[in-house]
C-alpha cells in the first residue's frame, strides 16, 4: 500500500488541468478472463480467436493492492466466454476476498455445467438473450442455445434461489422486429431485469482489428426501411411494456430505447452521431485476457498489467494525457458508442 500511495502522491503538484484526471477511485473494473468464446455470433468476431489466453490468479494477485488503493467495488467478468476459463472460481474468490462484488457476463451455454462454481463465487449474472428461441439460436450459431441458457438458470437457482440473473439483448438486423417477444422470453426464463443495446458495427473491438468492411457491416446494421420498422417496434415496446419500464424490469427508459433507433440512423447518415453521456474512462477500466488495459471497450490500450501495478497504468503520463484530451462529445469513437457508462458520484467526462 505504501508503494501505491507513493505512486499517487507525486501527481498532486501536477498542473491543475492534469491533476483533475488522476484516478483515485475506480468503482468498476471489467476483466476478460478468457480469450475465446463458444458461440458463433454474427455481430462479434471473438469466436474466431484460436489462441487461448487466460488471466490467472497469479496474474491478478500482484494487483490486489491496486484494487484496494483504487477502492474497486465491482468487477465484471466478460469476454470472450468467462466460463471457458480453466478455474474462474479461483479468480472470483480471490477478488471477493477483497470485498468486491462480482458480476458474470455470459452467453450461458456452460452455465448448467458450472452452476456450483458460479453460485459460490459470483454475486450476480447477466446472460445474453437475443430473441425468442429460434431467433436467439440463429444469432448465436448454436442449436438449442436458449434451452441451454434456461437449464443453466434453473441449475443456478436450485443452488442459490435468490441469485440475481439479468438479461441483455444486442439489437441488430436479425432480431430488431422481435424486441417485444424477446422481453416475453426473458420473463419466461425468470430473469430479474432486461436491457437492450445497439450492435456495434464500426469499432475495432471484439476481435475486429481495423474494423469491419462495409459488406460485413451490412449484415448486422439496419437499412433505411429496417430503421423505420425498428422505430415502430421500439414505440410498440414502450407502449406495451410500460409497466416493465416503470418498474425497472426493462433497464432503459423510453429516451434511451429511442437512442437505439438514433444509433442506426446515424450509421446511415440520416442524423448526426451523438455521443451518449459517459464518464467511463474516469470511473472504470477494462483488462483484456492478454493483460492489456483499456480505458473502455473501444479506446486503445494504455498499458498492460504484466508491466506494472494497475494504479500506475491508470495514472501514467499516457493515461493522464488521454483523459485530459478526450472530449467525449466530439470524439468519433465516443459518438458511435453503444455501451456507455455514467456514474454521478465521479467526475463527469
Amino acid at each position: 500500500m505504501k508503494q501505491l500511495t507513493q505512486v499517487l502522491e507525486p501527481l498532486e503538484p501536477l498542473e491543475g488541468s492534469l491533476s483533475a484526471h488522476v484516478i483515485r477511485e475506480l468503482p468498476v473494473l471489467v476483466i476478460f478472463p478468457h480469450s475465446r468464446c463458444n458461440c458463433r455470433c454474427f455481430m462479434c468476431d471473438i469466436w474466431k480467436i484460436r489462441e487461448v489466453r487466460e488471466i490467472t490468479p497469479s496474474d491478478l494477485a500482484p494487483h490486489l493492492a491496486s484494487f484496494r488503493a483504487l477502492k474497486v467495488r465491482r468487477i465484471v467478468f466478460s469476454g470472450g466466454e468467462p466460463l471457458l476459463h480453466s478455474d474462474l472460481a479461483s479468480l472470483g474468490h480471490l477478488c471477493r476476498g477483497e470485498g468486491i462484488r462480482l458480476t458474470l457476463l455470459t452467453a450461458g451455454l456452460l452455465l448448467e455445467r458450472h452452476a456450483p462454481a458460479v453460485a459460490s463465487s459470483m454475486d450476480d449474472v447477466i446472460v445474453s438473450l437475443d430473441g425468442p428461441p429460434e431467433i436467439h439460436d440463429e444469432i448465436r450459431g448454436v442449436k438449442s442455445a436458449q434451452a441451454r441458457v434456461a437449464r443453466g438458470i434453473r441449475a443456478l437457482r436450485e443452488l442459490r434461489p435468490g441469485i440475481l440473473v439479468h438479461g441483455r439483448c444486442t439489437v441488430q438486423k436479425r432480431n430488431f422486429r422481435e424486441l417485444r417477444s424477446t422481453v416475453r422470453s426473458a420473463q419466461g426464463l425468470g430473469l430479474n431485469s432486461f436491457s437492450f443495446l445497439a450492435a456495434d458495427v464500426t469499432s475495432d473491438a471484439f476481435n475486429r482489428p481495423g474494423g469491419w468492411t462495409k459488406e460485413q457491416q451490412v449484415g448486422v446494421a439496419l437499412n433505411a426501411t429496417e430503421v423505420e420498422e425498428l422505430e415502430r417496434e421500439i414505440n410498440a415496446l414502450i407502449s406495451e411494456c410500460q409497466e416493465e419500464i416503470e418498474s425497472g424490469y426493462i433497464r432503459e427508459n423510453p429516451e434511451k430505447l429511442r437512442r437505439i433507433v438514433d444509433h442506426f440512423r446515424a450509421h446511415l447518415g440520416q442524423r448526426p452521431a451523438v455521443a451518449p453521456r459517459c464518464n467511463a474512462p474516469w470511473v472504470s477500466a477494462v483488462i483484456e485476457s492478454d493483460g492489456a488495459v483499456r480505458p473502455c471497450f473501444f479506446h486503445r490500450p494504455i498499458g498492460n498489467i504484466q508491466n506494472g501495478p494497475l494504479v500506475s497504468i491508470l495514472n501514467s503520463a499516457a493515461a493522464l494525457d488521454f483523459r485530459h484530451t478526450l472530449d467525449v462529445a466530439r470524439n468519433r469513437i465516443c459518438q458511435k458508442c453503444v455501451c456507455s457508462l455514467f456514474l454521478n458520484e465521479q467526475r463527469k467526462g
